[in-house]
């Protein structure tokens, strides 16, 4: 179905998985890829402010810092790096449905599905080979594991720490709009500095393209 949708519709849908989930539809794995993203804006909010990192009331230190980046990094680099190893291979583009642009976007959000938590399709695309089936294999247990395991190395260190008082001098509030209007920062300068490349010379190539007539 996602695949007769309009360029821009698909791309919405193809980066609303590769954020995480943590928007619409995100029931579960988008909690715990919203936590990556609280804890990165909370360490980063601190060193703006010169105040201490802390979020519930335990400060959030090297360990949790590297724990969120590692679990940020790791289904992106999979999503990007299996894409460009897929279209550079002979074999594997006679899967495609549609070609150019669009062809693309059906294996972009082929990882993106895989690695990032989801199982949906994009449709158009034949994943039933051997390629696909092992390369989106490692896709999901790479890039699922890769966001689990360190958002539970979080919690356990989090649980692991004594509650500190939280004062406006020492602390910076997790509540709020400007923490708010900071954590939507975050979360779309990561997206766009990571994905907007390569939404480029997918979906929103097809949109101009479409807009001249040309369709696939």
């Amino acid at each position: 179905m996602h695949d007769s949708f309009s360029p821009i519709a698909g791309l919405v849908e193809i980066l609303n998985i590769q954020l995480g989930e943590i928007v619409f539809g995100g029931v579960g794995s988008g909690t715990y890829g919203m936590i990556l993203f609280v804890v990165l804006t909370v360490f980063l909010s601190g060193i703006m402010v010169g105040r201490s990192p802390e979020y519930a009331g335990k400060k959030v230190e090297k360990r949790e810092i590297q724990m969120s980046i590692l679990g940020i990094l790791l289904p992106s680099t999979i999503i990007l790096l299996f894409s460009a190893i897929t279209v550079s291979l002979h074999g594997t583009l006679a899967s495609l449905g549609n070609r150019g642009p669009h062809g693309f976007s059906e294996i972009l959000y082929a990882f993106s599905s895989a690695a990032g938590n989801n199982g949906s399709a994009f449709a158009g695309l034949n994943a039933n080979t051997p390629y696909y089936n092992v390369a989106l294999g490692i896709s999901m247990l790479i890039g699922r594991f890769g966001v689990i395991l360190p958002v539970l190395a979080i919690a356990g260190n989090l649980a692991a720490k004594k509650r500190s008082e939280i004062s406006s001098e020492g602390s910076f509030s997790t509540e709020g709009g400007i923490f708010y209007v900071l954590l939507l920062s975050v979360i779309v300068i990561v997206g766009a500095l990571t994905f907007f490349p390569v939404l480029t010379i997918g979906p929103i190539l097809e949109h101009f393209l479409m807009l001249q007539g040309k369709t696939f």
